[in-house]
């Protein structure tokens, strides 16, 4: 079954580039559970109540390659500021990108800033549940980052996935302070293409 991570993020766009985020991670969780995909939502540090900077959206599912591929690129937003009456702006941008979690390889977690959780892991939908509580949800305790791993059907397996998506969001977070950052694998928070959008969505 198909597999796919992809990375939302505002890049160092305002208040309401959070917004979209959210609105565009509902919008990605109700069309995965339409077409019967398992769908892992990981959110970036310090999320506000107007929503993250940057996700991380784990697709399982026949239907997951299709609906990455739809999104992936540049999704623009058209509303009024609800944070700034009056502004007259109302283009909102929003990247996606499916992302290599052997990218984060290079970025070494120290054991003792890692806390697992285990939970209930189950198939798309509801279907496949499985009774034991093999998957896991793996706590960065000095960034807060967390994420879930239930795609594989052994605990340890999926701690070691977890592992590894927590080192490429770590890594998603190192090449935002980088200058000189390689962006081609992460979308860089600078550099949203604003001219080319694949979804546009009024809010």
């Amino acid at each position: 079954m198909t597999a796919i991570d992809l990375l939302i993020t505002s890049g160092n766009g305002p208040t309401e580039c959070r917004i979209a985020v959210k609105a565009l991670l509902d919008i990605l969780q109700r069309q995965a559970r339409e077409n019967n995909c398992l769908c892992e939502l990981n959110m970036g540090p310090m999320p506000d109540a107007h929503g993250p900077k940057s996700a991380l959206l784990n697709l399982e599912g026949e239907a997951a390659a299709q609906l990455a591929a739809d999104y992936c690129g540049t999704v623009k937003f058209l509303f009024k500021s609800p944070v700034r009456p009056g502004h007259k702006r109302q283009n909102w941008f929003v990247s996606v990108q499916k992302i290599d979690l052997d990218v984060g390889e290079d970025v070494e977690i120290d054991a003792k800033d890692l806390r697992f959780e285990t939970l209930r892991a189950g198939g798309p939908g509801g279907q496949h549940q499985n009774t034991t509580d093999s998957a896991v949800r793996a706590i960065h305790t000095p960034t807060g980052l967390r994420v879930i791993a239930r795609n594989e059907r052994s605990q340890h397996r999926n701690k070691a996935l977890a592992v590894k998506r927590l080192a490429s969001m770590l890594q998603h977070l190192q090449d935002r302070k980088t200058v000189t950052a390689k962006t081609e694998r992460f979308i860089a928070n600078r550099s949203i293409e604003r001219g080319n959008a694949v979804k546009t969505f009024r809010l």
